[in-house]
């Protein structure tokens, strides 16, 4: 029988790294201060750490794949220091409705909070979804994890504190509401 493992799947962008908008320059990427921490927690407790993110200033012509690409490296240059590897990234650079470059204009089943990404990612890396879960600062990021029968944590960074105002008339509801992304972390793992 294959080994089953677990995964923390966490957004990039209001999660693990400041939100900037549509990052247009490496010198944007800046961690929170307490994501290293996080980082080291979920490997300390045998997590497997995979990034799972919208990219869809790809399909609006912002930025290109290589790039939301060399963005990955970069982060995983900075995090090499501490001797920490991001096991995988996933991200989507469709959109329905938005998207000006033609081949991205897709409905696709990889853009959250449908499940695509965390499909590839349990495959690829045998994932028990039950002992997993899904950090973000989006709803989007919620309803994801929560598709994926996940639990989920909602995160006061990025776009946190604006969408935790919105959890009331949410179809799915985090279970757990955290100032970053490390307190979110601490409450999953127990």
């Amino acid at each position: 029988m294959r080994h089953r493992n677990k995964a923390a799947f966490i957004d990039r962008d209001g999660n693990l790294i400041h939100e900037v908008g549509y990052i247009s320059s490496l010198k944007k990427v800046k961690f929170y201060s307490r994501s290293i921490e996080a980082l080291k927690l979920l490997k300390d407790n045998g997590y497997k750490v995979i990034v799972v993110t919208n990219q869809s200033g790809v399909a609006r012509g912002y930025i290109t794949e290589a790039f939301v690409e060399s963005v990955h490296k970069y982060i995983d240059g900075l995090l090499k220091k501490y001797g920490l590897k991001i096991d995988a990234y996933y991200y989507c650079p469709h959109h329905a409705k938005k998207a000006v470059i033609k081949k991205y204009l897709i409905d696709c089943d990889c853009r959250k909070p449908k499940i695509g990404m965390i499909k590839a990612a349990q495959k690829k890396f045998g994932i028990e979804l039950k002992e997993s879960f899904m950090i973000g600062d989006k709803l989007t990021d919620v309803h994801m994890g929560k598709n994926a029968k996940m639990r989920t944590a909602l995160v006061m960074t990025g776009y946190g504190k604006k969408e935790k105002l919105l959890i009331k008339e949410a179809y799915d509801k985090p279970d757990v509401l955290a100032k970053d992304f490390y307190q979110a972390v601490k409450l999953l793992i127990k």
